[in-house]
């Protein structure tokens, strides 16, 4: 092979080429040698076998795209007991594309089982036999690939030994110049056998490769022949060389990139073992073929920069989710709520995760990792958070069975008076039962309104007599509820006590028509609600003065009567503050769609809006404390 061949191939530049020293051709009068005009061989690296840079060099681009589990299989079965021997990086794809499929069909299960009302923390992944039947044929084929690997490192040794014998033969007739011309055609079998011999120990191949050139020159050099024979080698290899280079230039078209650069190798191994052109043509022949060579190789290199290039910008984008899923599990989550929220955002961002391709191949596992840990341990605490909110479920609709129950057992009963309080206490004890989940709230809620309704139609119905009671009352309570209409306009300074006098004037006035009653109740409570919005600020600043003018009465009492009185409003202030708290958990989780409940939503807003305004209250009074406490340091201090 001529120098610059073996450099193309190994990577050594074209400077060193030429600075190699070629061998002299040996021309006398009776005959020209045919000798290899081959230039000393500089020192290289090592050349990896073509068959390893074949297998490494795949891409994933260019493989078919497996839709089911069965079809990996079917590949991975006909690899495992076919002809074919297993390639290592189809082998490790169709590894990626089986799990790949696994982990979706497995997510999906989780996913219906969710949807399907199935609790996160009982699920159980079964086994699957497509796995199964999966290991056992990576199992062959590992077996094979391992088997296969140890043959070949055989048949290399046993290359090695063959071309180590044929340079033994060749040196022994370069040691016997007298016989050169007598032995020429046994050397060209020599070089046919050492072509026919293909891979030996990777270490070995240049030094083998050195001293073969070595004794062949030699060879050369010895030889007499007739310049006619030498001429025709020549044109021989000129003929040879030029169909690999034409070979070589059209592999330029060729669109399979990968297949290009597989071909050209081989058409590298096939130049490498043709023998030399003239001495004129040389350089020409070798700049055509090198030249088409570097544009297949150039286009393999851009080829695998535009992968790794996307697969960099993918791992950007899969460590951009990462953090946004991170983020979210790192959020409070106050209610249900926030956990469905929360869980919708994740979903979409995993559906986004799946449209995004591979990463470079180190970072593909670990970030898969990073965003499956981040999802598993949001999942993993709303799935204990729903456990613990059931067991409370579970609780609370105990007891309103438990009340149901005693609902009906007073349905008929025709005691009037007794009964009626005693439904409603059942009903004010309804209230103070926590939250179920809606579509079993509201069936207990019809039940429980069932009962209690049959008993009042049936008073009702039985005390027709007194309905004009009833309507008396209620005109009694409209107005009363007209006063309070009023009240900004008449009571002066006086305010809060007459809203008093008036809501327990309300408060004591009897039953009114069932009709009016859920509307009475809303304008009377409206028109409380818009006093104490514009009363409220007023009457608290009053309060709040009035605590003021008393606090030199305080701490008249005693050194630490402040202190005293201090620490008193702070833990007022902290029941306030939890007592708001589980209100608005309770709000939360409260969708009722019958009068009645949203009745209830509205008493329990009221309720948290009155315990904010006394908290604030409360708060300006510690202030008002501590503001004295520091007039009394300063006076001690002068």
């Amino acid at each position: 092979m001529d120098s610059q061949e073996n450099i193309l191939e190994t990577g050594i530049s074209e400077e060193k080429v030429s600075q190699a020293a070629e061998a002299p051709e040996v021309v006398n009068n009776e005959a020209v040698s045919p000798a290899e005009e081959t230039p000393e061989v500089p020192e290289v690296p090592e050349v990896p076998e073509v068959e390893e840079v074949q297998e490494s060099e795949e891409a994933p681009e260019d493989r078919k795209v497996y839709e089911t589990k069965k079809e990996v299989l079917d590949r991975l079965k006909e690899i495992a007991h076919g002809e074919e021997m297993p390639s290592k990086d189809e082998v490790d794809y169709l590894k990626t594309a089986f799990y790949k499929l696994h982990v979706v069909e497995r997510e999906a299960k989780l996913k219906s089982y969710i949807e399907g009302g199935g609790d996160p923390e009982l699920y159980q992944i079964t086994p699957d036999e497509e796995e199964e039947v999966f290991k056992a044929e990576m199992g062959i084929i590992k077996e094979r690939r391992q088997q296969q690997f140890r043959e070949q490192e055989a048949e290399k040794e046993e290359n090695l030994k063959k071309k180590l014998e044929i340079i033994e033969k060749i040196k022994a007739m370069v040691t016997s110049p007298e016989e050169a011309n007598k032995t020429y055609q046994e050397f060209k079998a020599l070089q046919q056998e050492w072509r026919e011999i293909k891979a030996v120990p990777a270490e070995k191949a240049n030094e083998l490769w050195r001293n073969y050139q070595l004794y062949v020159e030699q060879f050369y050099d010895l030889l007499k022949l007739n310049s006619e024979a030498r001429e025709y080698d020549f044109k021989k290899n000129l003929e040879l060389k030029t169909k690999l280079c034409e070979a070589a230039e059209k592999l330029a078209e060729e669109p399979d990139v990968i297949s290009a650069f597989h071909q050209l190798q081989k058409l590298h191994q096939e130049y490498r073992e043709i023998g030399p052109v003239t001495k004129e043509l040389r350089d020409e022949i070798w700049n055509r073929f090198k030249a088409a060579s570097t544009i297949v190789n150039k286009r393999h290199q851009q080829h695998f920069e535009g992968i790794r290039a996307r697969e960099e910008e993918n791992l950007a984008k899969k460590t951009e989710l990462c953090e946004k899923v991170e983020a979210i599990a790192a959020e409070e989550n106050k209610g249900s709520g926030d956990w469905e929220r929360h869980t919708k955002e994740i979903i979409e961002l995993q559906a986004e995760w799946k449209t995004i391709g591979f990463a470079p191949q180190k970072m593909n596992v670990k970030i898969f990792e990073r965003f499956r840990a981040a999802c598993d341990d949001f999942f993993g605490r709303k799935a204990e958070f729903f456990k613990t909110l059931k067991d409370t479920f579970k609780e609370n609709a105990e007891k309103k069975r438990a009340l149901i129950e005693k609902a009906k057992a007073l349905q008929d009963s025709t005691d009037w008076k007794s009964t009626s309080d005693k439904l409603i206490n059942l009903q004010k004890e309804w209230k103070q039962i926590g939250m179920v989940p809606k579509k079993l709230g509201d069936q207990l809620w019809e039940e429980f309104l069932g009962a209690c309704n049959k008993f009042f139609e049936a008073r009702n119905a039985a005390t027709a007599g007194t309905r004009g009671e009833e309507y008396a009352n209620l005109e009694k309570k409209r107005d009363v509820i007209a006063r309070l209409k009023l009240v900004t306009e008449e009571a002066g300074d006086n305010i809060q006590e007459t809203v008093q006098q008036l809501v327990a004037e309300y408060q004591a006035i009897g039953h009114v028509p069932f009709r009016e009653k859920d509307k009475l109740y809303a304008e009377y409570h409206a028109v409380l609600d818009k006093l104490y919005k514009e009363l409220n600020i007023s009457v608290a600043k009053r309060r709040l003065n009035n605590f003021k003018q008393n606090l030199k009465q305080v701490a008249e009492r005693g050194e630490n009567a402040l202190d005293t009185e201090r620490a008193r409003l702070f833990r007022q202030y902290e029941a306030m503050k939890q007592e708001i708290q589980t209100y608005e958990n309770n709000l939360g989780f409260l969708s009722v769609s019958s009068k009645k409940g949203n009745s209830l939503i509205d008493e329990m807003k009221r309720k948290v809006q009155k315990l904010k305004d006394d908290m604030n209250l409360v708060r300006e009074k510690i202030k008002a404390i501590d503001a004295e406490n520091r007039e009394k340091g300063q006076n001690k201090a002068e």
